[in-house]
C-alpha cells in the first residue's frame, strides 16, 4: 500500500531503477581503501562482524557522490545518471540519509547548504540552522525545582526544551527552488520506496541504537519504533520505517507546508510542548516552548559564503550562524605563513594544533548568529588578524591553554582575556558532497544534533526530532554571543566546504563530529595540499582534534603514530570518546576531488562510522 501511495502521488515512474535501490551489500562499483591498507597508514579503527563492505572510493567521470550510507550515494548517482544536477541530487541523498541515518539527520534537524554554480562561477549558502521558539526564556535550561541547570546527558539533551524548529525540508525546498532542475516530489521518491522497503541493519546502526537504548525506552513512541521487543533491530535484518515513507509521500503530495503547517505542523508543537514520557522513566524531560506560529514562520537565510586565500586555492565555506567557515578559513590564514610541505610531519601537525586552538579561542570570543551579534567576519578572515595571532605561536613549543582570543583592534600578538563556554556540540551529524557532470557542486551538512537527535520520535510519523539548542551555552550570559535568544540560531561547527582552483571545483569536503568537524575538515585539507596525501589517503589518515583545551583529543592511531614526535613539543594527547559513546573515532568525511581532465575521485571513509560510500557516474577504467 505504502509503495503504491508513493507511485501515485510523487511519480516515482519516473525513477523506477530507484525502486530497487541495492542493499548495503553490494559488489562494489570501484576501486576501494581497503580496512588493511588503513591500518596500514593508520587511519580508521578496524572493522566489526557484519559490517557492511563499502566501496569507500571510486575514481571516474560524468559526476560524483559520496555520503556515509551506500544507499544514499547509490541514490544521489541515479539522479545524476538521469540528468539531474548537484543541488538535485544533493537533496535526493540527504532525504535517503534521513532514513538510513535516522539518529543523524532526518526533517526534525537543520544543515547548512554551500553550492558552487559554474556557469556564474559564485558560491551560494543556505543557512537551514534550527531556531530557538519565540517563547523561550535565558531561564530555559534551569530546572526549577533546584535552580541549577539541568544535568546535560540524560536530561537536557532528551527533552522538549532541547528541540529547535526544524529547517531541513526548508533547506531542501530552497535549494531546489534556487539551484535545481527537478521538483521535491521527484527527489524524495527514492527515499520513500527506501522507508518502505527498508534497508539491511549493520553494526553502526545497532551500535547507535544500543547506545540510545535508555532514552528511547523513555519514550513510548521511539521505543516502538526502534526497540522492537525490547532491543536494538539486530545486524543483518531489514529495518522498515513505514511511518515516515507515508510521512515522506504526504509531504510530496502537498510540499513543504505539510510540515510547517497543518496538522502534522500541531503534533510537532504538542510533542515538543508534551513530552511523550514513560511513567515509570526517571527522566524529568523538561517541556518546551515550540508553537506552531514557530513552525509556520521559519524561513532559511541565503547569504554569502565565507572566502580565504590558501596555497592559491579559493576555499568557501559556511558563514555565521555556523562557525566553521570562520574557523577554518581563520586556521588556514596562520598555517599560510609556514611552508608545512617542506617541515617534517610533526612540526606540520603542532602548527596546525596552535592554529585550530587559536581558531577556537576566536570563535568563543566572537561568533554568533549575526541576526543577533555583530560578527567581525572581515576582521576574522583577514591575513591581518591570522598574522596577529601566528605571531603568538612558538614553532617549537606548544602554548598554554586556553589561548586568549586575539584583539580584533590589535597591532602585533596582542590577545584578550575571555570565558571559555563548555563545549556541548554533540559529535551526531552526517555530511554529502556532489559535483555534476556540469561542474556545479555542492557541500552539505546536516544533523539533528546529538547521535538519536531528542530521542522523541512524533507519533506515527516516523523522524525523529533534534536537540539542538543545547548547542547554545546552557548557562546564560547575558555577554556570551551564544547565549540562548528567541528565534535565534544556535552556533553550529558544521563545515561544509568548497575549494575553487582558478575559478574550478577542486575539493569539496565536510563531515560530521560536533566541534570536531572544524579540525576534521582542517586536517584533511593540510593532509591534501601540504602533506603530499592522495584524497583517500587525507580522509583515512588518523586525526587530532585541538579545541583550545589543554589537551588534544585524538584517535588511538594518531597517537601511536605521533604521540611521542610531537611530546617534545610539550603536545599533550588524550584518546578521543565522546561523552555519550564510547566511540574513539573523530569524523566521518565524505569528499571529493576534481583532477585533470575532469578526472573525478569520491572518497569517503573506508572504517569510521561503519564505512562510507563514494561513487561516480562513469567508472575509470
Amino acid at each position: 500500500m505504502l509503495r503504491r501511495l508513493a507511485l501515485a502521488t510523487v511519480g516515482v515512474l519516473a525513477f523506477g531503477a530507484l525502486a530497487t535501490v541495492a542493499p548495503a551489500t553490494a559488489q562494489p562499483q570501484n576501486a576501494t581503501v581497503s580496512a588493511a591498507s588503513v591500518a596500514g597508514n593508520g587511519g580508521g579503527h578496524g572493522g566489526h562482524p557484519g559490517s557492511k563492505p563499502t566501496t569507500s572510493t571510486s575514481t571516474g567521470y560524468g559526476g560524483a557522490v559520496s555520503s556515509v550510507d551506500a544507499s544514499a550515494s547509490r541514490v544521489g548517482i541515479e539522479v545524476l545518471k538521469r540528468g539531474g544536477n548537484a543541488a538535485d541530487a544533493a537533496v535526493a541523498t540527504a532525504a535517503a540519509l534521513g532514513v538510513t541515518e535516522p539518529y543523524s539527520a532526518g526533517i526534525g534537524g537543520g544543515g547548512y547548504f554551500v553550492y558552487f554554480d559554474a556557469k556564474s562561477g559564485e558560491v551560494s549558502t543556505i543557512d537551514g540552522r534550527e531556531t530557538a521558539p519565540a517563547g523561550i526564556t535565558p531561564d530555559a535550561f534551569i530546572d526549577p525545582a533546584t535552580g541549577a541547570p539541568y544535568p546535560f546527558t540524560p536530561q537536557l539533551v532528551s527533552s522538549g526544551v532541547s528541540v529547535g524548529v526544524p529547517g531541513t525540508l526548508a533547506t531542501w525546498d530552497a535549494a531546489l527552488d534556487e539551484f535545481g532542475t527537478k521538483r521535491l516530489s521527484t527527489m524524495l521518491a527514492p527515499a520513500i520506496l527506501l522507508a518502505a522497503k527498508g534497508f539491511p541493519v549493520d553494526d553502526t546502526f545497532r551500535n547507535q541504537t544500543l547506545d540510545n537504548k535508555a532514552r528511547f525506552a523513555a519514550f513510548p513512541d521511539t521505543a516502538k519504533l526502534f526497540l522492537p521487543g525490547g532491543d536494538a533491530p539486530k545486524v543483518g535484518t531489514t529495518f522498515r520505517n513505514p511511518a515516515l515513507a507515508k510521512t515522506l509521500a504526504l509531504i510530496a503530495l502537498r510540499g513543504p507546508n505539510a510540515l510547517y503547517k497543518g496538522r502534522l505542523a500541531a503534533e510537532i508543537a504538542d510533542v515538543v510542548q508534551n513530552p511523550r514520557i514513560d511513567p515509570a522513566s526517571t527522566l524529568p524531560a523538561p517541556a518546551g516552548t515550540m508553537t506552531t506560529a514557530d513552525l509556520a514562520a521559519y524561513e532559511v537565510v541565503q547569504q554569502a559564503a565565507t572566502q580565504v586565500d590558501y596555497r592559491g586555492l579559493d576555499v568557501y565555506g559556511m558563514a555565521p550562524s555556523s562557525s566553521g567557515g570562520i574557523a577554518v578559513g581563520e586556521a588556514l590564514n596562520i598555517l599560510e605563513n609556514h611552508d608545512l610541505s617542506s617541515t617534517d610531519a610533526a612540526a606540520a601537525l603542532h602548527l596546525y594544533l596552535e592554529a585550530s586552538a587559536r581558531a577556537f579561542a576566536d570563535r568563543g570570543a566572537y561568533l554568533g548568529d549575526p541576526a543577533f551579534v555583530d560578527v567581525p567576519t572581515e576582521t576574522l578572515l583577514s591575513q591581518e588578524f591570522a598574522d596577529a595571532r601566528d605571531c603568538t605561536i612558538d614553532p617549537s613549543a606548544a602554548s598554554t591553554r586556553p589561548v586568549a582570543a586575539g584583539a580584533l583592534d590589535a597591532v602585533g600578538c596582542a590577545s584578550v582575556a575571555f570565558e571559555e563556554a563548555a563545549d556541548t556540540e554533540n559529535v551526531s551529524t552526517t555530511h554529502l558532497s556532489v559535483v555534476d557532470k556540469w561542474g556545479n557542486a555542492v557541500a552539505y551538512t546536516l544533523t539533528i544534533e546529538q547521535t538519536g537527535g531528542s530521542a522523541m520520535v512524533v507519533p506515527g510519523r516516523g523522524f525523529l526530532l533534534n536537540n539542538e539548542l543545547t548547542d547554545f551555552s546552557t548557562v546564560y550570559n547575558a555577554t556570551d554571543p551564544n547565549r540562548i535568544e528567541p528565534n535565534k540560531r544556535p552556533r553550529s561547527s558544521m563545515s561544509p566546504t568548497i575549494v575553487l582552483d582558478d575559478g574550478t571545483v577542486k575539493f569539496v569536503v565536510g563531515s560530521p563530529g560536533g566541534a570536531t568537524i572544524i579540525t576534521t575538515v582542517l586536517q584533511i585539507l593540510m593532509n591534501r595540499i601540504d602533506l603530499g596525501m592522495t584524497l583517500p589517503e587525507a580522509v583515512a589518515a588518523p586525526r587530532a582534534s585541538q579545541r583550545n583545551g589543554p589537551t588534544t583529543s585524538a584517535e588511538p592511531e594518531f597517537i601511536t603514530a605521533y604521540g611521542s614526535a610531537l611530546a617534545p613539543y610539550g603536545q599533550v594527547l588524550v584518546p578521543s570518546g565522546d561523552q555519550f559513546t564510547s566511540a574513539a573515532q573523530i569524523g566521518a568525511a565524505a569528499a571529493i576531488e576534481v583532477g585533470r581532465k575532469g578526472l573525478l575521485t569520491a572518497a569517503a571513509e573506508p572504517v569510521r562510522r561503519g564505512g562510507g560510500t563514494g561513487l561516480v557516474v562513469r567508472p575509470a577504467r
